[in-house]
């Protein structure tokens, strides 16, 4: 399988194709490039099966880059040092990730799905760029406006506070707007408060999370529930009572 490694950081990009060599002689490493658009005209010229890709490059960031080459027929393993936010935005679109220092375990399964899975889903990387964190690292790196909701037929781009609480159902999520609108999407409702928990909703429940914009009251009694601003009644588990109060602000 040919493959380029695409990265500023020169000790990074030797240190990986060292890795490779040793533990996965079966890629072909047809190229190594510190500057991003030596790596775009390389991807363009040399049709490899499988890039692995640095985001935060000068000149011309991993997003830029991909966007300039149009369709994208190859697998792509983006290299990133850790930062949680864009480790959810990783789990969210479900693309493939390395952190540095690269885990040679890591490295090996990872090859492993490339050979599996040669092509990257253009929704995947659309989500991507939608969660991952364009300003300093921090809850307030993340968009806090729109979300992207991906569902049978492509992405739907909704306001988050029209989100009056999500719902799981199994290994989906189903999201309930204004006005009685409703997406079912296909991620779990964990994965879905991976992105939503720093944006005014709080998992009150197994199998709801709401909007605190959208509480209207919170009623005690044999079960404590909240009523939304719908009208729709929603459970409160014991343990997370206490955490939802102070996320509220409630005395």
């Amino acid at each position: 399988m040919k493959t380029l490694i695409i990265d500023d950081e020169p000790d990074n990009v030797r240190l990986l194709g060292l890795q490779l060599a040793r533990h996965c002689p079966h890629v072909e490493i047809v190229g190594q490039f510190t500057d991003s658009t030596d790596g775009l005209r390389a991807i363009l010229a040399l049709r490899p099966g499988l890039v692995f890709l640095d985001i935060e490059m000068p000149v011309m960031n991993g997003f830029q880059l991909l966007e300039r080459v149009g369709e994208i027929n190859f697998h792509i393993v983006f290299v990133t040092a850790y930062d949680q936010y864009a480790v959810r935005a990783f789990r969210f679109s479900a693309l493939d990730y390395l952190l540095k220092p690269i885990d040679t375990v890591d490295l090996i399964a990872t090859v492993r799905r490339a050979e599996t899975t040669p092509r990257i889903n253009p929704q995947q990387l659309e989500l991507m760029r939608q969660y991952y964190p364009s300003g300093p690292t921090g809850v307030d790196s993340f968009p806090k406006g729109r979300i992207a909701l991906p569902h049978a037929s492509g992405l739907v781009f909704v306001d988050t506070k029209q989100i009056i609480y999500c719902e799981a159902d199994s290994n989906y999520t189903r999201f309930h707007l204004e006005g009685g609108e409703q997406y079912m999407v296909t991620k779990t409702l964990g994965d879905v408060q991976e992105v939503l928990e720093t944006r005014d909703f709080v998992r009150v429940h197994r199998q709801f999370m709401v909007n605190l914009e959208h509480i209207r009251k919170l009623v005690k009694g044999e079960g404590t529930y909240l009523l939304l601003t719908s009208g729709v009644s929603i459970p409160v588990a014991r343990q997370q009572k206490n955490r939802l109060m102070e996320r509220f602000g409630w005395i």
